[in-house]
């Protein structure tokens, strides 16, 4: 009784705090004019859309549901980081684009949009967890995650600084892609990691964890390091870091989740097979 009394509180809090941030944007939409910001409501719609397909046509199990939009969002941020990077590239070069000018205070062609629409999925995805309890603990680390990410991107948004840092700490979305198809492999009973689609799979999650993930991470983190005397004198430096040393936190206990996993899967083969 105790228990679920603390999940219900737990649930009406990030409810709140939900209902706030789209209060919060729908205010900023209407009567500061930020109509470049229905761009996160547009991602909200797209995602709940995608939902609904995936619910009434594939499977209606709301984890495999949540799983496969969260597969979805990450394999469009993925192409869409890598689309602009390599416009960036091709136009500016690699030591004009990540000047400390260009980083903190431009804007690249579809940067805007790309955070707009993940931000309205990290909305979106707190509301299908809440709804469905896709959750556990008296605070859950996903929401909590969530939260921070919905907090950062929106006030970025508002403020449009910093929105090219931002676009950079999603290259990690293309791990994520292989976390998400380990997942839904998983539930659609595929195990057998002898089999080669498995082998291909765990192969490209290692490589891009290290790859897209802790390394793009600690990579950005030394550019923070490196520029901080660049920074101005508010909160923009210290936030950034704060965010960054959150994420390689998490990326380590990450990791080290995965290895379990990797070694779990491993062992569990050959006592299947006998």
């Amino acid at each position: 009784m105790a228990r679920g009394s603390h999940e219900n509180n737990t649930g009406a809090f990030f409810v709140a705090t939900l209902v706030l941030w789209f209060v919060s944007v729908v205010f900023e939409i209407v009567f500061h004019k930020r109509t470049e910001l229905v761009y996160v409501v547009a991602g909200c719609c797209f995602y709940q859309i995608a939902n609904w397909v995936i619910r009434f046509f594939v499977f209606r199990d709301p984890l495999f549901v949540n799983t496969s939009v969260s597969l979805l969002h990450s394999s469009v941020a993925s192409i869409s980081v890598i689309l602009i990077l390599v416009n960036q590239w091709a136009t500016k070069g690699l030591s004009t684009m990540f000047d400390h000018a260009q980083l903190f205070g431009g804007t690249w062609p579809g940067v805007y949009l790309a955070l707009c629409f993940s931000c309205g999925y990290f909305a979106y995805d707190q509301w299908d967890m809440l709804r469905y309890r896709l959750y556990s603990g008296l605070i859950p680390s996903i929401l909590v995650h969530h939260l921070l990410l919905l907090v950062c991107f929106t006030l970025a948004l508002y403020r449009r600084v910093t929105v090219n840092y931002l676009i950079l700490t999603l290259i990690c979305e293309l791990h994520s892609i292989f976390l998400h198809v380990r997942k839904v492999r998983r539930m659609a009973g595929v195990r057998d990691t002898n089999c080669k689609f498995v082998r291909a799979e765990w192969a490209l999650n290692w490589i891009t964890f290290f790859l897209a993930r802790l390394g793009s991470h600690i990579l950005i983190t030394i550019k923070l390091i490196k520029d901080a005397s660049k920074f101005g004198k508010g909160v923009e430096l210290p936030l950034a870091l704060f965010g960054m040393a959150g994420m390689n936190l998490v990326n380590i206990f990450l990791g080290l989740d995965l290895f379990k996993a990797y070694r779990r899967e491993k062992n569990q083969h050959p006592r299947h097979q006998e």
